[in-house]
């Protein structure tokens, strides 16, 4: 029934931010998603806007560049998003403090309430990437 129904209807729509700090690898996930492969990338300037289609949903997946100079801009895309995918470098110690500050500004900005948040600790395979996560329902805690 839920395939004659997506036939009929046809695909669902979502919007999805992914951001986190510089060098975090943003750029690479979405087109790794995009392509099935790793492309060379360069530092984001601005954003990187791709389609990924799966079991007949468009998700339109917005990658922004997580400069410091460039995260005041990231509000500007909230509106309308129905997903964050928020990408920490796992491997770099040194900022996941910075990046988990950026994350509960984001996460608590009026404009993201009702969003589903997805945080991918990525570059785990690196020196050092490997650490223990704690997850929890920030709805019911009200706090990162």
């Amino acid at each position: 029934m839920g395939k004659l129904f997506s036939k009929l209807f046809g695909s669902k729509e979502m919007r999805i931010l992914m951001l986190g700090l510089d060098a975090a690898g943003k750029t690479t996930i979405l087109y790794r998603l995009k392509l099935g492969s790793s492309v060379s990338t360069i530092p984001t300037v601005g954003f990187n806007v791709e389609t990924v289609t799966y079991k007949n949903v468009r998700f339109n997946v917005w990658d922004v560049g997580g400069q410091e100079k460039i995260r005041p801009l990231w509000r500007h895309y909230f509106t309308g998003s129905q997903g964050l995918i928020f990408v920490v470098d796992s491997s770099d110690r040194d900022r996941i403090e910075e990046a988990r500050q950026e994350l509960h500004r984001i996460a608590t900005d009026r404009e993201m309430q009702g969003a589903v948040i997805l945080v991918f600790a990525n570059k785990q395979d690196l020196p050092n990437g490997k650490f223990e996560l704690q997850s929890a329902n920030c709805q019911e805690e009200n706090r990162l």
